[in-house]
């Protein structure tokens, strides 16, 4: 099979096109099925593991690639339920742990969900990992909206990011203000399209007052952080009372000060979580709950996949390219036809 690996730690050079024997059903073990890859979504960890910083975890491949859309094409479909009535032949997308950038990828029958309507395979591919991680951390760690707060505002630092294009839509099709800050007026522009009720050029203004001002002095309820670093404190003196920081990133820096005293007087929560090296049970339960809750909204266009640009699949280095660039506005996708 054609596939994609990573020859050495570096830049996106080192992404080599190679020839590496083909998946087959006994290599796939108890509750994985075998995906012929017809598209596969390019992340941020990607990036990450190329550059020798995000390690395999223990058992998956050490292939890139942490989303896949494709069909299935064997494996232990024994614990197929009426929930997702999943078979050989169906369409699906799904989260692995590694080895995407290949013609054939093994993946956890739970982490896979059915391509939804409308949608081509390129679309799918870009939904897994964005949308397993915002609703793990927004909705499962940080509670927006829920145990009875109603609607609430939702800060989402890199708006124009896959995680932030999934986030805007998500939180604003359940009824949620998203602000978010970007860096320049054109991200700003695709982030207001999509939803969002204020767009931040973090070049230009202060976050902090903006988010102040814009909510009456009341400020973020949520915040998703990516950026880490001196973001953490600005966060917190823009965050409401009761309010929820949720780190799944630290572009800016693993280190941060921040005033403890008004995380006690104003009880403010600051979590954060990857999702890689979960196990298979916790990603299978953020499945079923996108299948309950936000693949209708994808079926019904309340929610599009937003796609920036798309590469084959040996171009793999120009896509981690413009990745690192951070031009993109949403996703970037490889294709992987058969030749």
């Amino acid at each position: 099979m054609r596939a994609v690996e990573i020859s050495q730690y570096g830049s996106s050079d080192v992404l080599k096109a190679v020839t590496r024997p083909s998946l087959v059903e006994p290599a796939v073990g108890s509750g994985e099925v075998l995906i012929r890859v017809r598209a596969a979504g390019i992340n941020r960890p990607d990036v990450l593991q190329r550059q020798g910083f995000y390690p395999v975890p223990p058992g998956a491949s050490d292939l890139p690639g942490l989303e896949i859309a494709g069909e299935i094409v064997g494996g232990d479909l024994s614990h197929s339920d009426n929930f997702f009535s999943l078979g050989v032949g169906h369409r699906v997308c799904a989260l692995v742990a590694g080895g995407a950038y290949a013609e054939y990828c093994i993946a956890p029958l739970a982490q896979c969900l059915p391509v939804p309507r409308g949608l081509s395979d390129v679309e799918a591919a870009s939904l897994p990992e964005t949308f397993f991680t915002v609703w793990s951390n927004v909705f499962d760690r940080a509670r927006l909206g829920l145990d009875g707060r109603g609607p609430e505002t939702l800060l989402v630092h890199g708006g124009s990011s896959g995680i932030g294009v999934a986030a805007i839509q998500i939180a604003t099709a359940l009824g949620h203000d998203v602000i978010v800050t970007v860096g320049d007026a054109v991200k700003a522009k695709a982030c207001l399209d999509l939803g969002a009720v204020l767009a931040i050029n973090y070049k230009e203004q202060d976050f902090v007052e903006a988010v102040k001002s814009h909510t009456e002095g009341v400020g973020a309820n949520v915040i998703l952080d990516m950026v880490a670093g001196s973001y953490l404190n600005r966060g917190i003196n823009c965050l409401a009372d009761d309010g929820r920081i949720v780190i799944i990133a630290h572009q800016g820096g693993k280190s941060s000060e921040i005033d403890v005293g008004q995380v006690l007087r104003r009880r403010l929560t600051i979590t954060g979580s990857t999702l890689r090296a979960r196990p298979v049970e916790f990603k299978g339960a953020i499945a079923r709950a996108l299948r309950a809750y936000v693949w209708p909204l994808i079926e019904s266009g309340k929610i599009k996949p937003v796609i920036h640009e798309i590469f084959p699949l040996e171009a793999a280095g120009q896509a981690h390219a413009l990745m690192e660039s951070s031009q993109h506005i949403g996703k970037i996708v490889l294709t992987i036809d058969e030749i």
